[in-house]
């Protein structure tokens, strides 16, 4: 990664040859910029000969600062108005999520380049033009940047939509990919700016590889975790909405971020847990088996008979099966042990809803009938009971 950086930032300094020159291009344009405005503040006093020369500089000020906020209303009022609405009849919505991202950046633009022009034209001393030239290029990258980051979030958000309605799996994970763009978005754009100001970024890269050691060790528990998010959003064991169980944890995932995983139990409360410990766990998908499975033991007393035992079976499959809440694929009913002190029957079978709401209505709708067929066929449930044996003394 720090090659990579590196690489881009040399790209954009045209090898160190270049990089060495970059400043004193910069000093050439704006002296070529600041001559331009010199000239036009000239050729305009002619025309009100009666104003002293400062006070003119001073108007011509003000002027360029009207006429920036005049060209911002311009832009957004007139402008972007119209390719809002150009937007709004084609038939993606990208162009409906772009232009309205890059509205801002641009209108602010446009204030830093009128703002800069006129404090420009006040010809002040060489100490402040020098400090105008290094503000006004920290902020018209910093604006650059931030155009950059807002188109790329519209676009990423406009995948996201088309993710999710082709019901893709990393649907889910894209506000993951967006944080991730956004950390090294950021990171490049400070790198990029503190290079216009002629710092030694890449001393600087080349300095952390002696140090990426120590941060390494210091980090390690961050970096395990964003290698464990990585695992996540490359294996997708689940996404944003799933029924999970991950170690003792169970609940409905709400967010997959960096650093974490949060979880929602049923009992309302947030679990986070740390996406090392999301790798490393035995991860339960209950979402992927949209069904809850129920085991039952029905104890019937010893003195049932087969026939009643038999007929007993066949009631509970038939109305397991005629229920509207048991999914019809798996019902299973069997006499299936004697037991201590009953006659067990076996039941398994699986609600049709995985809500928990619903599969506990299923499961008391189910019990009130298996309680009526019980009582139809004349069994009794078992309970635990123990037989004692008295044997009389012997007489002497």
């Amino acid at each position: 990664m720090k090659r990579i950086v590196a690489s881009a930032l040399a790209g954009l300094g045209a090898a160190a040859p270049a990089h060495a020159a970059e400043p004193r291009l910069a000093a050439a344009v704006a002296h070529e910029a600041t001559d331009l405005l010199e000239r036009f503040v000239g050729w305009l006093h002619r025309f009100f000969p009666g104003i002293g020369d400062d006070l003119f500089h001073w108007l011509a000020c003000g002027l360029l600062i009207l006429a920036a906020i005049l060209l911002r209303r311009i832009i957004t009022n007139v402008l972007f108005f119209h390719l809002k609405k150009l937007a709004a009849r084609t038939q993606t919505t990208l162009d409906d999520k772009l232009f309205p991202a890059v509205e801002g950046p641009a209108a602010t633009l446009v204030m830093v380049a009128g703002i800069a022009a006129a404090i420009t034209v006040l010809q002040l001393s060489p100490e402040v033009d020098r400090w105008l030239l290094a503000g006004a290029k920290i902020a018209a990258l910093a604006v650059f940047f931030w155009g950059l980051i807002r188109a790329g979030g519209a676009v990423l958000s406009h995948l996201e939509e088309i993710a999710h309605a082709r019901r893709m799996a990393v649907a889910t994970f894209m506000p993951l990919l967006k944080k991730t763009l956004l950390v090294f978005a950021v990171i490049f754009g400070v790198l990029v700016i503190a290079q216009s100001q002629g710092l030694p970024v890449q001393s600087f890269l080349a300095g952390l590889g002696i140090g990426g050691l120590a941060f390494a060790l210091a980090a390690q528990d961050t970096i395990a975790n964003m290698f464990g998010s990585l695992v996540v959003v490359m294996d997708q064991p689940f996404k944003v909405g799933d029924v999970v169980r991950i170690g003792g944890n169970e609940g409905r995932v709400e967010d997959i971020g960096l650093r974490s995983t949060k979880i929602r139990t049923l009992s309302r409360t947030v679990i986070v847990i740390p996406n090392k410990t999301v790798a490393a766990e035995a991860i339960t998908n209950r979402s992927r088996w949209p069904h809850r499975q129920v085991d039952q033991v029905l104890g019937f007393t010893y003195d049932a008979t087969p026939e009643q035992l038999e007929a007993m079976a066949e009631d509970l499959r038939k109305l397991l099966r005629a229920d509207p809440g048991v999914h019809p694929d798996v019902v299973v009913v069997s006499f299936a042990n004697f037991g201590t002190s009953s006659l067990d029957m076996h039941l398994t079978w699986f609600t049709a809803e995985f809500d928990w709401a619903k599969h506990m209505e299923a499961r008391e709708r189910i019990n009130l009938k298996i309680m009526r067929a019980v009582a139809a066929r004349g069994l009794v449930f078992a309970f635990p009971t123990t037989t004692v044996h008295a044997v009389p003394p012997k007489q002497g």
